[in-house]
């Protein structure tokens, strides 16, 4: 391989290319991603990322990972969808902390006629305050696409979850083709793409590289990659998984970092099993975003204090956003949440 062989950007891996990447010797594999990140990010720098859940719980998908899902009894109570004055008031909260981006879930197979509005609602408020804003909703058609492009709606996430071959033992009531269908979609409506995966569930190597695989082929890279840990939670089928190797996890994130290379690699969920080593060695690997804040739609986060401290030991910043004057900024959040107030689509979605 020549010096800038593992520079270029991909779009035609083969599972014989990714095998042979995880294949390497751990410090060699390391040693390439922190390469490829080097030519493309400060790789002291790390995008913060606020994840709220607006709609939580009774899910009609049956995904053997999530506490979330109407199929299994998980403890989790049913909630309606998020008034959007309180939606902007965590973003609010969010930006104070450092987010530079608000992420915002919904337990749905897709978006209703009857919700739509109100999450065009909460989009509008959230850029508004000067964040970015990204949803995950479920499936999308692309008249909804395109209504959520239309408000600014900067990215959505839809993640593959693991490789085609493997895709059924974890999900049935979506196949694999609508996920790629709903993706298509947000590129066409010129939006940005957050997709990744779930690591520990049971998945084989060739499953990682085939996920990887399906990401990095994609006509475009995902502006956002998020990979995953399994969060086990008890009343999912996947409660009793085996846990994931750490250093499997690691070369996870190293090859995502080389076949995506200008792709944001987020170590999403899963944070609050791994210690500051294994962190440290991730943002080695390639990992440039997290999600900060104490929880992670419905499981445990670090909290933004630990995440501080941790990037302060290792030399890390938080990337850098867009800064306002105190009483400028002050004065757009209490602006755009007096003009939610004032809305009629001001009251409980689910209610109306």
């Amino acid at each position: 391989m020549s010096a800038t062989a593992h520079l270029e950007t991909r779009h035609d891996w083969t599972l014989a290319d990714v095998r042979a990447l995880f294949q390497q010797p751990f410090n060699d594999l390391l040693f390439q991603a922190q390469t490829v990140h080097r030519a493309h990010f400060d790789p002291n720098r790390v995008q913060v990322s606020t994840l709220l859940s607006i709609k939580t719980g009774a899910c009609p998908e049956d995904c053997k990972y999530c506490p979330q899902s109407g199929h299994y009894d998980t403890g989790l109570d049913k909630e309606k969808l998020m008034e959007v004055q309180k939606v902007l008031e965590a973003a609010a909260q969010a930006k104070a902390i450092g987010s530079t981006r608000f992420c915002m879930g919904a337990a749905w197979k897709h978006p209703s006629a009857k919700d739509m509005p109100y999450v065009l609602e909460m989009v509008k408020g959230v850029k508004r305050l000067g964040l970015e804003t990204c949803m995950t909703l479920g499936r999308l058609d692309q008249e909804q696409t395109q209504a959520l492009a239309e408000a600014g709606l900067d990215y959505y996430n839809h993640n593959l979850d693991t490789s085609p071959e493997f895709y059924g033992n974890i999900i049935t009531t979506r196949t694999y083709g609508e996920r790629l269908q709903t993706l298509a979609y947000v590129r066409d409506a010129g939006m940005k793409i957050c997709s990744g995966g779930i690591l520990g569930m049971g998945e084989s190597l060739d499953d990682r590289a085939g996920l990887l695989i399906q990401l990095a082929n994609l006509p475009e890279h995902p502006e956002s990659v998020p990979i995953n840990m399994l969060v086990k939670v008890k009343g999912t089928p996947l409660a009793e998984a085996e846990d994931v190797d750490p250093f499997d996890f690691i070369r996870t994130l190293a090859v995502a970092r080389i076949l995506m290379p200008k792709s944001h690699v987020r170590l999403s969920a899963g944070r609050e099993q791994m210690n500051e080593q294994m962190q440290a060695l991730a943002f080695m690997a390639g990992a440039n975003s997290i999600f900060y804040g104490e929880k992670l739609l419905t499981t445990t986060n670090p909290q933004a204090d630990k995440d501080m401290q941790l990037f302060a030991r290792l030399g890390i910043q938080p990337e850098a956003r867009e800064e306002h004057d105190d009483e400028v900024h002050q004065a757009a959040i209490e602006q755009a949440l007096v003009e939610q107030r004032d809305s009629a689509l001001f009251y409980d979605a689910a209610s109306a």
